[in-house]
């Protein structure tokens, strides 16, 4: 009678520290050992997201102003609930490029044309301002649903749906995206107006499009251009050879945003040589309001295929610098962070955000020792957004598509992936060619469900080896019906060698079901992994590591 409310008060507790894990570090926070390094990250990466957001919007059809929206609030939330130290979340290329095409299926140019009064000679123009805002309503319903989603997958414990998104597909998939981003970009690189695409096939059609209009180039649109991709190219290349002697990476894509922005107002790039500029961009933060959720049926088909990208992409990163500093990340409440990022910022008008790499080797190799550097970072882009946005008016878009294709550099290494597969392993090489065309071809969405469903062919069971997923606790009162279970299932497979049972989101196990597992009939060998840990027994030899 005593004990139960002690149970229920710690109950209570351990799911307060698990929704938010910032109250798991923060009292403990070691102000002169972190916070120096934490700021001096902070502002690095925070000078980098505030390009990469003005041009990312680009690529999800909305203003660029938008892009900086994303690149604050999302970055603001994650410092709150998300589990990884290192990773940087806001704008993402392939995120908003899968978010720019929906929104130009839903929103099209010619749903907007407007044929001028009394001109009947004349052809129908744009009404940019309406598309506009028409695209932003969609992106933002969009990353309301995926919100939506992620949440309702982590509260699940969803979180194992990612096992399905093997890295030969993940690295095929975003190797295509690059494609799709890389060719969405020539327009703005070559100063051509063309009509932007989407669904199968999308990449052929642009590429057509730009190719048919080449000789209408903006000449200076296309020096200006060549000139940021060569100047950053040659930045990361200094950064990435003098990086154990340079204090900071050189801020290439600021330098280029601030340089090029100078050049278009001093010299009027875009009144006297029709260079394309960022145009307008408000001052201030815009006022909550609600989604437009008579979309909902429209993009919730698109919403789940944005939601699982998005997370594989995080969770990726996340595992991948825990493991390197020595910490463990939760899946799940990976996935309820994203979605709690996406759903709250997406009633200021953002787009669906995730992590970047780039960002993130920039605030991990800066000295970036907690979320404290993300919160900088987003300090950073507010400052812009309330004070001084109205200076990025000139910027010209060819500047933000070079800084684009240079970021892309990484991704189209992943070709590298190829010879390395067909000398290890010729199905999941198949894997990563399936998922790389189906996608160029068919679009990111089907391209996607393509490959998902072609690893799944694929997969193949290696014989005297059983491996067992387990999502919720297991202790005493329900060990005796869990291991005759497990037991049934081994005993049917006379020549199991090896059993390993996977519970990941599990903290604690109890010892019974140890005792239990460990005397599997058939296994010589029985693993049990549970929250960071493993317990490996052989032949009654019990270890934890």
């Amino acid at each position: 009678i005593i004990s139960a409310p002690l149970c229920s008060s710690a109950r209570a507790r351990a799911a307060v520290l698990s929704f938010l894990p910032i109250l798991t570090w923060l009292p403990s926070y070691p102000v002169r050992r972190f916070l120096f390094s934490d700021v001096v990250s902070g502002l690095s990466t925070g000078v980098v997201q505030l390009p990469q957001g003005l041009a990312y919007a680009m690529l999800a059809a909305v203003p660029p102003v938008y892009g900086l929206y994303s690149s604050f609030y999302p970055v603001l939330l994650y410092t709150f609930f998300g589990t990884s130290r290192h990773i940087s979340v806001g704008t993402f290329a392939v995120m908003s490029l899968m978010i720019g095409g929906v929104a130009v299926r839903e929103a099209p140019d010619d749903m907007f044309n407007v044929l001028p009064a009394n001109a009947s000679n004349m052809s129908a123009t744009v009404d940019t301002e309406a598309r506009d805002a028409r695209r932003v309503q969609v992106a933002v319903m969009l990353t309301t649903l995926v919100g939506i989603i992620q949440i309702l997958f982590g509260v699940l414990r969803f979180g194992f749906v990612t096992i399905y998104l093997t890295e030969p597909l993940v690295r095929g998939f975003t190797t295509a995206a690059s494609l799709h981003v890389f060719v969405s970009q020539l327009k703005y690189l070559l100063g051509v107006k063309t009509q932007r695409f989407c669904g199968v096939l999308s990449i052929v059609y642009s590429l057509k499009a730009v190719l048919w209009n080449i000789t209408s180039t903006n000449v200076a649109t296309l020096i200006l251009g060549l000139v940021g991709i060569v100047f950053l190219y040659l930045v990361k290349y200094v950064n990435e050879r003098f990086k154990k002697k340079l204090p900071v990476p050189i801020p290439g894509e600021i330098i280029v945003v601030m340089v090029s922005t100078g050049v278009s107002y001093g010299l009027s790039l875009s009144d006297d040589y029709m260079v394309d500029v960022v145009g307008k961009i408000p001052t201030g933060l815009l006022p909550p309001a609600a989604p437009d959720f008579s979309l909902f049926p429209r993009l919730i088909t698109d919403s789940f295929t944005v939601a699982i990208v998005g997370f594989s992409m995080d969770i990726s990163l996340a595992k991948t610098f825990a493991l390197k500093h020595g910490y463990s990340v939760d899946g799940n409440q990976e996935l309820i962070a994203l979605g709690l990022c996406n759903f709250i910022s997406s009633f200021f008008q953002t787009f669906a955000i995730s992590c970047s790499m780039s960002r993130t080797l920039v605030q991990e190799s800066t000295g970036g020792k907690t979320q404290i550097a993300g919160l900088m970072a987003s300090l950073v882009v507010l400052l812009v957004v309330v004070a001084i946005g109205f200076v990025f008016q000139p910027l010209p878009q060819t500047a933000l598509a070079a800084i684009i294709m240079v970021n892309l550099l990484g991704m189209f290494k992943q070709f590298r992936d190829i010879p390395n597969l067909w000398r290890t392993s010729k199905i999941e090489l198949a894997i990563w060619l399936v998922a790389c065309a189906a996608s160029v071809l068919l679009g990111l969405d089907y391209g996607l469900l393509v490959a998902v469903l072609f690893a799944m062919l694929t997969a193949a069971e290696y014989e005297g080896i059983k491996i067992f997923h387990s999502n919720s606790s297991i202790y005493f009162a329900n060990s005796d019906l869990y291991v005759t279970s497990l037991k049934e299932k081994v005993i049917l497979c006379v020549c199991v060698c090896v059993c390993v049972i996977i519970c990941f989101e599990v903290e604690d196990v109890d010892s019974t079901v140890s005792f239990y597992i460990f005397f599997l009939p058939s296994a010589t060998l029985s693993m049990l992994v549970w929250g960071s840990r493993a317990t490996v027994c052989e032949k009654g030899v019990d270890t934890t590591v």
